[in-house]
């Protein structure tokens, strides 16, 4: 999807020059666990296609870390959204993200998965052993939102999270629960398309949430404030956190109630997933 505003292309270096301005935004108050730093220090490579973050001593790590691909959005690269990617990977999370400006397809996303399966056998490699290759999540923003889409048609991805997702995406496939996030102000990739791929999206566990306040260029950077929300998602969905659920399921959910997500859909199957145990409930 072109960026395009009054016949010209936008000029993507000044939208990420003000969005790394933004690298250390207040706390949310939806996912105040999540939106700060995780405990692990964070390292990257690049390999071939794919740029990889990932905790620092993964070789030394007692057990098998979950997978979150990336795609980009339209003229975009990792770097673009490079504080997202870390901020996951401080939570423990081995991100792969594609190393293309045009992610559409999804399938540079899904190369992410098998570079990591490689690794992952292969003897030497800090990931030998190291990849959770049963937990794998999909996320992207704009082009990659829609590839986020298409992607997770692959088996191999049990969850994803399209960020404004363009509407090249054919979500009849998907097979995990989906969580669709907008922008209140995104006149880009408008609400109602979002919406419209989430209403698509009956198969599965879905919500779609706007974010109230957010244009299209809310997401890069440190993910402002879709970075609470994206890495609560993915600790429950890839991790088991229960301390997460209550942010999405249940009768009382925080993001149905929160004034910061206006706009927040479940549909039939979403609301039939289970909300917190009443022990939960009672330490929040």
């Amino acid at each position: 999807m072109r960026l395009i505003l009054g016949g010209r292309l936008l000029p993507l270096a000044a939208a990420v020059l003000a969005a790394l301005a933004l690298l250390v935004a207040p706390a949310h108050a939806a996912a105040p666990s999540f939106d700060g730093p995780g405990p692990y220090k964070v390292s990257f490579q690049v390999q071939g296609d794919t740029t990889l973050y990932y905790p620092s001593d993964i070789a030394k790590s007692p057990r098998r870390h979950p997978v979150i691909v990336w795609g980009n959005g339209t003229f975009a690269i990792p770097v673009i959204y490079d504080g997202l990617l870390r901020h996951w990977a401080s939570h423990g999370f081995i991100v792969a993200a594609a190393n293309t400006a045009f992610s559409g397809s999804g399938q540079e996303m899904r190369a992410g998965i098998d570079l990591l399966a490689k690794a992952d056998k292969q003897s030497g490699s800090p990931f030998h052993g190291k990849v959770d290759l049963k937990r794998i999540g999909a996320s992207g923003h704009s082009q990659g939102g829609a590839g986020t889409v298409n992607a997770a048609q692959d088996p191999r991805i049990i969850t994803s999270v399209p960020i404004q997702p363009g509407g090249r995406a054919d979500p009849s496939r998907l097979h995990g629960p989906t969580l669709y996030l907008a922008g209140q102000y995104d006149v880009i990739v408008s609400p109602a398309s979002v919406r419209s791929l989430y209403e698509s999206s009956g198969q599965v566990p879905a919500i779609y949430a706007e974010r109230a306040g957010a244009t299209h260029f809310t997401p890069l950077g440190d993910g402002g404030d879709y970075r609470g929300i994206t890495t609560a998602w993915f600790r429950l969905q890839l991790m088991g956190d229960e301390r997460a659920r209550g942010l999405f399921f249940g009768d009382h959910c925080g993001i149905c109630s929160s004034p910061a997500w206006p706009v927040v859909t479940r549909n039939a199957k979403a609301e039939q997933v289970p909300g917190p145990s009443s022990a939960l409930s009672a330490g929040r």
